[in-house]
């Protein structure tokens, strides 16, 4: 039986009580911020002039954000000095980096270079791949050697912009790209489902290149089927890439044309491209041959003994479709040609000691291969991850939580409370600017060590703006303060509407902390809303299923929001058979893609969590369920159960007993 009180270790309980405007989203007045985002809705530049010359003249705190607006609204005019004077107003604020970010794109694509050179070294957050590429087009103007670096960038650059496109065209017709890095990028781009880079790769093989790939683009069977032929290397480069558009479709055709006539026309590398390519797309589709394809591919590799040039993200789906299959020893070598990054991955760090664990024999080369994998879930052992939760529970441990830190000094209160950044933030988000006080916090937090983080944190979670008190407290590395990691709003109101549905409350908590950080007026791009990002259907199907009555504007009501929310949770669960993962899974992708990924063969949880097709809907499942095993204690379920994260995984997952066939 849960305990029911509200003072169960979790500090930030009693400030749940109230809700401020701050938390609760309502925007206060302001006339000449008002007056400011008018203007630039409308792109009115003179009249955004007019605003952000009296906020600056007032010295209104939010003067740095309207003289960015009205700047932003004519950067394409700008002149450098008048960038040097915005930047001069606003020193180390992130209105000045952020606009810096802007003219840098701008003096790039103006290529003006010489300003370019000489401002890039000041930009702070260097987050921008498009901006990273002109500046290494830069440094090889002043004849510096950029080639590694630029190769890498283009060759990680997904969606196709002027400056890494400029790169590569620079570098290639200076001949330090060749052509088969041109077509390793276009493969790549394809591969990504990234139309436009795919165009500028094929730009730099010429208008014939182009021409092609507009027809397999279009319809690459047509292609394969009328125009694609081996020899030249560019005849089977396009076929591999029609190849791998027929494969996006349907891998069992792609497989059909492989085996009947291109195997034997590709190069070796293109033979094993293509055929990984197709085992991507079948084990995307949870297809059970998609091991047989990664295995072809493998050993065509190995047999031409050629480097790969694979994507990180074709070698993971190689991974899962081992693991699916059961093939420990093809997971192993899928997760050894990861580059070193990924490799280092918790997700393959535990896959590879779980693999090591299933293919040690007896015998004293067995032993080092257990001890290996003891060694890595040693490492990986943490109460706060997924994959280290699961590692602990492995080696018999229960991940235990951490004392809470020594209490900040009024001292280092005081400098969170006057950080001119962190109070402008607080600010935009107190007038409703939530995305760019966001992103004003964020740039604050640079450089903080974790007692300013954890007094940072603070002045969130008293002001209840609990997604920057979550995730500030959670850049602290060294400290551990619970009541900011894993606070609980609204508790009272959620125990009860848990109870009242019957599901436990931990799991709520931990969906929850996933879909809104408790933000009561989150609202997602689908239209998702309130604490429990409910979408409107599925609030009105719900209601009806519990005699309640429906209306849309119930949906940013705090306590209809939680009710839907739980009862509609409920009955998911119960739908999937208590399955927590599947559960989850449903809540964010719908319920019926759940039950297509269950079917085949029944799997280790973990293992059906991890070949979860939908990147964000794996995401969320582990932090969901990870999530809930941590709420869990501090909710004062002491049960076996409660903080055990392999427990609320199940032990398998497979196709319903009725929907088996005879």
């Amino acid at each position: 039986m849960l305990a029911l009180s509200l003072t169960l270790g979790l500090g930030s309980l009693p400030l749940c009580q109230a809700q401020n405007a701050a938390g609760s989203g309502q925007a206060k007045p302001d006339p000449l911020l008002a007056e400011a985002q008018e203007a630039l809705r409308l792109k009115d530049k003179k009249r955004a002039a007019a605003a952000a010359s009296a906020a600056i003249e007032q010295a209104h705190p939010l003067a740095p954000w309207m003289d960015y607006w009205q700047l932003g609204l004519r950067l394409n005019e700008a002149t450098q000095p008048e960038l040097e004077a915005f930047y001069g107003r606003w020193p180390g604020s992130y209105v000045e980096d952020r606009l810096r970010n802007d003219w840098l794109l701008e003096l790039g694509r103006r290529r003006d270079w010489p300003n370019f050179a000489a401002d890039y070294p000041r930009f702070q957050m260097r987050d921008d791949r498009e901006v990273a590429c002109y500046g290494l087009l830069t440094e090889h103007l002043a004849g510096r050697k950029v080639l590694d670096a630029a190769r890498s960038a283009w060759l990680a650059q997904r969606d196709g912009d002027d400056g890494c496109h400029l790169l590569a065209t620079t570098l290639y017709e200076a001949k330090q790209l060749n052509s088969a890095d041109a077509w390793l990028k276009l493969r790549l781009a394809v591969e990504a489902n990234k139309s436009r880079a795919a165009r500028q790769a094929a730009a730099l093989l010429g208008k014939p290149v182009e021409l092609a790939l507009a027809e397999i683009q279009d319809n690459p069977a047509r292609y394969l089927a009328r125009k694609a032929k081996g020899g030249a290397r560019t005849h089977t480069e396009l076929a591999t890439l029609a190849l791998m558009r027929v494969a996006a479709g349907d891998p069992a055709v792609a497989a059909e044309l492989m085996s009947s006539r291109w195997q034997r026309e590709l190069p070796g590398e293109l033979d094993a491209w293509a055929w990984a390519q197709i085992g991507r797309q079948a084990a995307q589709k949870l297809g059970p041959e998609a091991a047989d394809y990664f295995e072809r591919a493998l050993k065509l590799a190995e047999k031409n003994k050629q480097s790969l040039s694979w994507s990180d993200d074709t070698l993971a789906w190689s991974t899962r479709a081992a693991l699916r299959s059961g093939r420990w020893p093809q997971a192993l070598k899928s997760m050894e040609l990861m580059t070193a990054a990924e490799q280092r991955d918790p997700s393959w760090q535990y896959w590879r000691a779980r693999a090591l664990l299933a293919t040690a024999a007896d015998g004293a080369s067995g032993e080092a291969l257990r001890a290996e994998a003891r060694g890595l879930l040693q490492a990986l052992a943490s109460p706060w991850t997924f994959y280290g939760r699961l590692a602990a529970e492995d080696l018999g441990e229960k991940p235990a939580l951490p004392a809470a830190p020594s209490p900040l000094s009024p001292a280092e209160r005081g400098q969170a409370q006057g950080h001119a950044g962190l109070k402008r933030a607080l600010l935009l988000i107190d007038r409703g600017l939530r995305n760019e006080g966001v992103r004003e916090w964020n740039y604050s937090l640079r450089g903080l060590n974790d007692r300013s983080l954890r007094a940072a944190a603070q002045e969130a979670c008293e002001r209840e703006i609990w997604d920057r008190c979550i995730n500030t407290s959670e850049r602290a590395r060294g400290e551990f303060d619970l009541s900011q990691r894993y606070p609980a709003p609204h508790a009272r109101e959620l125990l009860a509407k848990s109870r009242e549905a019957g599901i436990d409350p931990a799991y709520v908590f931990g969906l929850i902390r996933q879909e809104s950080r408790f933000v009561m007026d989150a609202r997602s791009h689908v239209g998702a809303s309130g604490l429990m990002q409910v979408m409107p259907a599925t609030a009105r199907w719900t209601a009806k299923k519990i005699g309640l009555d429906f209306r849309p504007e119930l949906m940013t009501d705090r306590d209809f929001n939680i009710k839907i929310g739980t009862h509609y949770l409920k009955l998911v669960l119960d739908d999937f058979g208590g399955s927590m993962a599947m559960a989850a899974a449903a809540y964010n992708a719908g319920p019926g893609r759940p039950r297509r990924w269950r079917e085949g063969a029944t799997l280790d949880a973990a293992i059906w969590v991890e070949n979860i097709p939908f990147t964000e809907t794996r995401d969320y499942v582990k932090k969901v369920l990870t999530n809930a095993s941590i709420y869990a204690p501090l909710l004062g379920d002491s049960s076996a159960r409660g903080g055990s994260l392999r427990a609320r995984l199940g032990g398998q997952i497979g196709p319903k007993e009725d929907d088996k066939q005879p």
